[in-house]
């Protein structure tokens, strides 16, 4: 292998999957070799063949960098600051990009636009496919549906080098934050990730500007995050409801929705407003409604409880007008919402603690919003939350439940894996509990491990796999009937009906 060679076929591998023209293959080589401090290569060099991703050209490259001194440290920070940069010299310019998106939504339609813009962001590097590959997932049936579980492993750990380097690193307030419309270009630093493959698409939504684009560690199809052009907290209202329902109106193919915009029911950036939509029927959407709710005052919305362990109102209608007046009507009287034999407090003192996760989809010619009832009250019990995982399941998952989770996709820490194919090991092993209680690596799941040994007295190295996947699904389960306001049990939803009554008669007045 010669850096030549690689250039070359990196070039090869562009032209391939129509990043660059032709015409652009010396002005795209002269860039890499601006980046990699060379001065001069074979130009005559013919390569005919190239993968069909970069990655292995990319690895190799890295490694003559760092052999050569144009690497600084071998790590994996320091390697995705500089590939990310030898693919921003293949990268078109925001306009073209937006360009072509824009003539392809045009004369195809939304969704040939929005594929063919997931693949170029896959193309250009930016989706990083061969991370997003070794992500673990499966399904474990449930009495909801099916839930899906993934171990996310595809967003790299920050390597100790690069944490130590970082502390010397002057601190910088652009761009404000990993969402900002900013980033597209940015060359990134050790606490900043690199962006000069990113494009964004402008969307208009309310009259305002919103930018399309995908997240870099996609957790289903065409993962889409749609943020706000200023970097302005995150405020369920009216405006978001609007937003959803436009959005939709837009790209019909998709479902959008935000995260609650309360710290510990919320997401993990409530600092600038966004959106998630994407290309997949998550297992709420496919929940069943399992009884009505009649809201006499807007006789042309059909209404429900959905079966699903969170509390969630479905609002149908073919009005965007009306579904987002009735929305924002029930985000206001659920604002105010108490019900002290059912724990849900909406103030304690002046602090709120009442929002909604929103979610909204078509359904046929319909309109369909989700709206998931939140409340973030900590207590002596449940510090961390009243509706958020309990200490029970940490072992599990402890961080917020947000969108993604909300509608049935659990997004579980990477180091599950070694943890469960250690804890199947000893689990059909010798003295099985004394050997996880000692082991500092998965002693936090003994109490777990006690659990499943009565369950399956019968486990058995062909069996253990299978099961602990089944059982992680039905955590899963739980972690989400902790998040819920109003409880599954008789006791809960009767509760929820006492709310629907109150919400139906409040609309009345």
């Amino acid at each position: 292998m010669t850096i030549n060679h690689e250039i070359e076929r990196l070039l090869h591998y562009a032209i391939k999957k129509e990043i660059i023209r032709e015409w652009d293959r010396s002005y795209a080589r002269n860039q890499i070799l601006d980046v990699l401090h060379l001065s001069e290569v074979d130009s005559e060099l013919i390569v005919s063949d190239s993968p069909d991703s970069p990655v292995e050209i990319l690895e190799n490259i890295l490694d003559w960098a760092y052999e050569n001194g144009r690497l600084t440290d071998n790590t994996v920070t320091y390697r995705d600051l500089l590939d990310t940069k030898i693919m921003g010299c293949l990268t078109e310019r925001p306009s073209s990009v937006i360009d072509r998106f824009e003539q392809t939504y045009q004369e195809v339609g939304a969704e040939a636009a929005t594929a063919a813009f997931y693949q170029f962001s896959k193309d250009v590097h930016y989706i990083r496919t061969d991370r997003i590959a070794k992500n673990e997932h499966w399904l474990t049936p449930t009495e909801y549906g099916d839930m899906e579980i993934t171990i996310n492993l595809s967003k790299p750990e920050k390597d100790p080098k690069a944490i130590a380097a970082a502390k010397t690193t002057t601190a910088s307030s652009y761009p404000d934050c990993l969402l900002c419309k900013e980033n597209v270009g940015y060359a990134g630093h050790l606490t900043h990730p690199a962006r000069q493959n990113l494009r964004m698409i402008p969307v208009t939504l309310e009259d305002k500007q919103w930018y399309l684009q995908y997240s870099p560690y996609v957790y289903y199809s065409e993962h889409a995050i749609v943020l706000f052009g200023e970097h302005e907290p995150m405020k369920i209202s009216r405006g978001t409801f609007d937003r959803l329902l436009e959005f939709v109106t837009k790209f019909p193919h998709y479902f959008i929705g935000s995260n609650a915009d309360l710290p510990i029911v919320g997401g993990s950036i409530l600092s600038h407003d966004h959106f998630q939509g994407g290309k997949h029927d998550f297992p709420m959407a496919k929940a069943e409604i399992e009884r009505s709710v009649y809201l006499s005052s807007y006789p042309e919305v059909y209404a429900g409880i959905v079966k699903w362990p969170m509390s969630v109102l479905r609002l149908q209608g073919e009005s965007r007008e009306e579904l987002g007046e009735l929305a924002d009507a029930i985000l206001t009287f659920w604002k105010g919402y108490s019900d002290e034999e059912a724990d849900v407090h909406a103030y304690t003192g002046e602090e709120l603690h009442n929002t909604i996760t929103p979610i909204a989809r078509r359904n046929g010619e319909l309109f369909e919003l989700d709206l998931v009832l939140r409340n973030n009250r900590t207590t002596e019990e449940h510090p961390m939350g009243l509706f958020h995982p309990h200490a029970e399941v940490h072992h599990i998952k402890k961080e917020n439940i947000g969108l993604i989770e909300v509608m049935g996709l659990a997004v579980l820490p990477g180091r599950l894996k070694e943890e469960l194919q250690l804890l199947g090991d000893l689990l059909v092993g010798e003295e099985p509990l004394n050997r996880i209680a000692t082991d500092e690596r998965i002693s936090k799941h003994i109490d777990w491990a006690k659990s499943l040994l009565e369950k399956y007295p019968e486990l058995t190295s062909a069996t253990v796999d299978e099961v602990l996947q089944d059982e992680v699904g039905l955590i899963f389960r739980e972690i989400l009937s902790h998040a819920g306001v109003f409880k599954r049990d008789a006791a809960g939803q009767a509760a929820f009906d006492r709310f629907t009554e109150a919400l139906n008669n409040h609309l009345n007045q």
